[in-house]
């Protein structure tokens, strides 16, 4: 699905908008400053002393454009007939005292919130946007994890050192696709490569991803807000594997160990796999065998039809949690969408068990018991990390709902054509083309996906975020 953009011009309704934007984020009590005790105390904060100096490593950050909080950079390399991968985190860990100012307060924001007026941070500036951020061309503590890669893209073997490490370029994901499809010479020249074979491992695990297009509202340099929509580029996905296969190897680290914490979601039930194959049939896409992973991995792009079945499958997703364990491995480890054992572990700048997992597969790595706060502490951890995921799923959702309100206002009492993504009882999920907006809507009885639909806007409130349509 290529981008799209549709702007809320300066208008009464861009007025109106920015205070609903600000109402909502008092709301949510998830205030952007941060107590003075806290901020002094990052101020003073120097980091943790390296054990290794991986300077002459040649790493790179690859994030959207201007990005300041950068959790993870790597390096990548033939080795025989393999591959080293480096992946260097932010060592946050060795920046926070524990049951300090800092640690006290980035446990009741619990990660970093992205509003269309502004980022609501897990940690002070000048740690998340500076001095733990891996930015180019200074030096930067970090947790560098090196996988040992076979040919098919295994791991062979991993580990987890303390390093000083200088980042030499930051790439973003746009102008990155660009090089590789032109075919240059670059940092990320191997990522297309060793991203494929990891996504092979995925099918052969039984695992499944769910890429559907990314929705995001974004503040433009004039002050109108503007609703952005594309599909993953295959370096955002190549770059995910990275990711992914770092969560694994602390899963493991964790569990031999017997301490930690991990991302857990179920298998799903019969009911659902049975009511998804029913959709794919509804929609001429039909399911018909295999793992679900392959048929979402099979799936055309480019067919329009492709939107509604990711929109169904994504009921194939969810109870995904947090299990902590101390003393005794849990018996059901397994996430099931990955078919692995997983941790958070990649971004501790903006997520705040990360912190606890590096923290616990660092001293696993060299043979060490886990710290005694992160043992004392990882019972609240999957408490925190739900309540965090709760006012971020409300803010962004929220955030969007206004802004569409804000795009639909000027329309109220006009006709527009939309086209039907699910259906839901006597209901759908419609998109509109101009402006881009996923709403809900009444259609006419016998309606079914992809269909055209005329809608007349009879509401659009920007404060309570809402739309209503007849059809």
């Amino acid at each position: 699905m290529p981008q799209r953009r549709s702007h809320v011009a300066p208008s009464a309704a861009q007025t109106e908008l920015a205070a609903a934007l600000a109402a909502l984020r008092e709301s949510l009590d998830a205030p952007v400053d941060f107590p003075a005790e806290a901020l002094a105390e990052a101020e003073a904060s120097t980091g943790a002393a390296p054990d290794l100096d991986l300077r002459d490593v040649p790493f790179a950050t690859l994030d959207p454009a201007g990005a300041r909080d950068l959790d993870q950079a790597f390096h990548l390399e033939r080795d025989g007939s393999g591959y080293t991968v480096r992946y260097a985190i932010a060592d946050v860990p060795g920046f926070i005292t524990p049951g300090g100012a800092v640690d006290t307060e980035a446990r009741r924001r619990g990660q970093t919130l992205y509003a269309a007026d502004g980022r609501i941070p897990l940690h002070p500036a000048v740690l998340s946007e500076d001095r733990a951020s891996l930015l180019p061309d200074v030096d930067r503590p970090a947790l560098v994890w090196t996988f040992g890669l076979a040919s098919d893209g295994t791991a062979a073997d991993f580990r987890l050192e303390r390093a000083l490490i200088r980042s030499r370029a930051q790439l973003d994901y746009v102008t990155t696709q660009q090089s590789l499809d032109r075919g240059e010479e670059g940092p990320a020249s191997l990522l297309p490569e060793i991203g494929r074979l990891r996504i092979e491992q995925e099918r052969v695990r039984g695992g499944a991803s769910l890429n559907l297009p990314g929705e995001e509202v974004v503040r433009n340099a004039d002050g109108t807000y503007a609703i952005e929509r594309a599909s993953p580029l295959p370096v955002e996905e190549w770059n995910a594997q990275l990711s992914l296969m770092t969560g694994m190897a602390a899963a493991t680290m964790m569990l031999e160990a017997g301490v930690g914490i991990l991302r857990t979601m179920p298998e799903p039930d019969d009911d659902a796999f049975d009511a998804f194959r029913h959709q794919t049939e509804a929609l001429g896409r039909p399911w018909t065998s295999g793992p679900y992973g392959d048929y979402l991995r099979a799936l055309d792009r480019a067919d329009p039809m492709t939107l509604p079945v990711l929109q169904a499958a994504a009921s194939l997703f969810r109870g995904a949690g947090y299990l902590a364990f101390d003393g005794t491995a849990p018996k059901d480890a397994v996430q099931a969408a990955i078919a692995a054992s997983y941790a958070h572990a990649t971004a501790p700048l903006r997520r705040l068990v990360d912190r606890w997992t590096l923290a616990i597969c660092l001293e696993a790595s060299h043979g060490r018991e886990a710290p005694a706060w992160a043992r004392e502490s990882l019972e609240q951890l999957p408490t925190l990390m739900q309540e965090s995921g709760q006012r971020a799923s409300r803010l962004n959702s929220a955030t969007i709902n206004c802004v569409e309100a804000a795009l639909l206002s000027p329309l109220v009492g006009s006709e527009i054509d939309a086209t039907v993504i699910a259906l839901r009882g006597e209901r759908a999920q419609i998109q509109i083309a101009d402006p881009a907006v996923t709403a809900a809507a009444p259609v006419p009885a016998g309606t079914k996906p992809c269909d055209a639909v005329r809608l007349r806007v009879v509401r659009a409130d920007i404060a309570l975020g809402e739309v209503e349509f007849s059809a």
